[in-house]
């Protein structure tokens, strides 16, 4: 009988923690639309604004400045627009500045132009050129509006964390918005919006345990604001139309007071099954390479390279081995292709990565099964030079 599989792509999605289960089960009989006024749909509003303070508590935000929308790809359609207002007066912004290693969602831009983005370059270990973004910055034409630069503050694909206070000094300095992907960071790292200088923080309910169809853009304040990526009937105070996904974002807010309640031991926890991991993966082949192992990542990830192996090859060995891992992010359509992210950092992309990301239900003995199965993988690839 063949081992139960075994689940290590927790970056690409999270399985649904116990609290959020229960949250979303407890829901289902709150039938009533949260914008009405009888009691009934009093009772969904409730929900949803408890959920609303959880999500603020995880992210170091006021309640109020938090929005929900379907997701982290729409809250990022959402702010990155030309056309902010600030009351009733419109605001415009000049240009769009992204690091090179960002997630597709903030690369396509959102709804600025090709012509109003500029990429940002990151150094050999996979952060941000400060030199070069301010160098951006003091360059940008402010009369075409104000600068914005999107920053991910740690990476889907090899979990480096990036200087975003250092960032949004220089963004500041320049009157710029600094708008930051958190998907990956939420449970990971502490939070705090007004700590890490950020204007706009994109947070995911699935990447923490919630259920998918939720996430939120959080504002540091309600002054100035991007004119509305769904227009209709004037939810979230106007930001966002359409009946809230009331069963996603309660589950989306019992998540966040998990992740919160639970961060000191389960980070601990995984930081110790993911150096178990590398420590094991060294000691199989010692010529793995393992991409921001020398500077600051988060304790979950880990990204590498076997030489002589290509990605999409030992994904596929690990998968008929029962193990669930990526060659990269999972978020373009199931597509295997040379990572941006190593491109980015001036390494060689044509073997590609694989990255093996864990989460609050690893355990000891998946990650000693993990290693077992890359040993074997790793033994009967072909030498250096030959990849298969």
């Amino acid at each position: 009988m063949a081992p139960p599989r075994l689940y290590l792509d927790w970056n690409a999605t999270s399985p649904l923690h116990p609290h959020a289960r229960d949250a979303v089960l407890r829901a289902l009989d709150l039938f009533g639309n949260p914008n009405s006024v009888h009691g009934e749909g009093r009772s969904v509003r409730a929900a949803i604004e408890h959920a609303r303070r959880q999500v603020a508590v995880l992210t170091g935000a006021d309640a109020a400045h938090v929005i929900f929308t379907s997701g982290a790809t729409e809250a990022a359609n959402m702010v990155l627009t030309p056309d902010f207002k600030m009351g009733r007066t419109p605001i415009a912004i000049g240009r769009l500045y992204y690091s090179a290693v960002e997630h597709p969602a903030v690369r396509e831009g959102g709804r600025f132009s090709k012509e109003q983005t500029t990429e940002i370059p990151v150094t050999e270990a996979g952060v941000v050129d400060l030199d070069a973004l301010g160098a951006l910055l003091a360059a940008h034409d402010k009369s075409a509006g104000l600068p914005m630069v999107a920053v991910m503050l740690v990476n889907n694909e090899t979990g480096i964390v990036q200087p975003i206070s250092d960032i949004a000094k220089i963004v500041q300095a320049q009157g710029g918005l600094l708008v930051v992907d958190a998907v990956q960071a939420a449970g990971r790292l502490k939070l705090d919006i007004n700590e890490l200088g950020a204007d706009f923080l994109i947070v995911s309910s699935h990447k923490i345990g919630g259920p998918k169809g939720a996430g939120a853009l959080v504002t540091r304040g309600e002054v100035l604001m991007p004119l509305p990526l769904i227009h209709g009937g004037g939810q979230e105070k106007g930001h966002r139309s359409g009946t809230e996904n009331s069963l996603a974002v309660v589950g989306f807010g019992a998540a966040a007071e998990a992740a919160v309640a639970e961060f000191e031991a389960r980070n601990a926890a995984i930081s110790a099954l993911r150096d178990r991991l590398e420590s094991g993966m060294r000691g199989a082949a010692p010529d793995v390479v393992v991409y921001g192992a020398e500077g600051a990542r988060v304790s979950n990830t880990t990204f590498f390279t076997l030489p002589g192996l290509k990605a999409e090859t030992g994904q596929i060995a690990f998968d008929l081995e029962g193990v669930a891992l990526s060659a990269g992010s999972a978020c373009s359509s199931g597509k295997v292709g040379e990572s941006h992210v190593l491109v980015a950092m001036g390494r060689d992309p044509k073997l590609g990565a694989l990255r093996i990301s864990l989460g609050f239900a690893t355990t000891e003995e998946e990650v000693d099964r993990a290693i077992s199965v890359f040993a074997k993988i790793a033994a009967r690839r072909k030498p250096a030079g030959e990849a298969a």
